[in-house]
């Protein structure tokens, strides 16, 4: 066999031997974990979140309830379960709203020799959390998370619905999950 990685030969099975130890090595070195704040938990549930604002986008509650489980799910050690968890984390979508906000100062000029000023609107979400955690009780909390993206109101609402309110929901989730995994 002749081949090579990296101008090494397998004909040297020591200096393979020696790159495949670096690179476990390494690799335990760089891992996701249940963070500081999280010690003896081991099961979580969280349940969906439903939206209960004045405006309703229809996928907000379903989506945001997915991303939010897929979160903890992935991303620390924690194993879903629907029986006497040690982690809760329950809450509802309680405020998603877009309003018109500024006038930007990016003009374009108009054919008939005016100028147009782009104006631009705000979406916000406000989500209410309840987290109890049953093995550390004082961690426990209700806390209300929000967020917001403005963006040129140009955008069409699906544009609005697929794009900036991923990235609000993304911040939120990110938020809560530092709140509760990292103790931040």
């Amino acid at each position: 066999m002749n081949f090579k990685i990296k101008n090494i030969s397998l004909k040297q099975p020591a200096k393979v031997a020696i790159l495949f130890v670096l690179m476990g090595v390494l690799n335990s070195c760089y891992s996701f974990s249940q963070g500081g704040a999280l010690k003896d938990e081991k099961t979580i549930q969280i349940n969906e979140f439903p939206n209960n604002a004045p405006l309703v986008n229809p996928a907000l509650s379903q989506q945001f309830s997915t991303d939010i489980q897929n979160r903890f799910l992935q991303r620390t050690t924690l194993k879903g379960t629907k029986e006497n968890p040690d982690i809760l984390i329950e809450g509802e979508i309680t405020d998603y709203t877009i309003t018109p906000t500024t006038i930007s100062s990016t003009t374009q000029n108009n054919p008939s020799g005016g100028v147009i000023q782009q104006a631009q609107n705000k979406l916000m979400i406000t989500v209410k959390v309840h987290y109890e955690n049953k093995v550390n009780v004082e961690a426990s909390f209700d806390r209300t998370y929000t967020d917001e993206a403005v963006f040129n109101s140009n955008l069409s609402q699906s544009d609005i619905e697929s794009q900036q309110v991923k990235v609000v929901t993304e911040r939120i989730i990110n938020k809560i999950f530092n709140d509760i995994v990292a103790n931040w």
